[in-house]
């Protein structure tokens, strides 16, 4: 019974840390003039910059999946990858990192996304 009240409070966590992160950046969208791709840029950046610094890590080590889904997470993902790869190759570590700890995300995206595009039709909007 243990086990399922952790796996509970892990879900819990997750979810409200995950949606204070959505509904921060919703209010960026409605109440700024900033547009939404610069704010999803930002967020990346803001990850990379969290993580840099020591401050992400903690809050994916307690929300999990809630801190690592949105783009925050894709930040702190592609800065461990750089981080990782500089302490093993050394600076040329800095060019490979990030695209090597990506590798597997960005082409599940793209096959996935082809597979979805030979099963649905596209449609003209008007």
């Amino acid at each position: 019974m243990d086990m399922v009240w952790d796996v509970l409070w892990q879900l819990i966590k997750a979810f409200f840390v995950g949606g204070a992160i959505c509904a921060v950046c919703q209010i960026f969208i409605d109440k700024t003039k900033v547009t939404p791709a610069r704010i999803l840029v930002s967020l990346v950046v803001l990850g990379v910059a969290l993580t840099a610094i020591g401050v992400y890590r903690p809050l994916v080590e307690f929300a999990g999946a809630g801190a690592t889904v949105p783009l925050l997470g894709f930040g702190y993902l592609l800065a461990g990858g750089v981080q990782e790869a500089v302490a093993e190759q050394g600076l040329l570590g800095a060019l490979s990192g990030g695209l090597t700890a990506a590798a597997v995300g960005v082409t599940a995206t793209i096959v996935f996304s082809y597979i979805v595009s030979l099963i649905a039709k596209s449609k003209d909007k008007s």
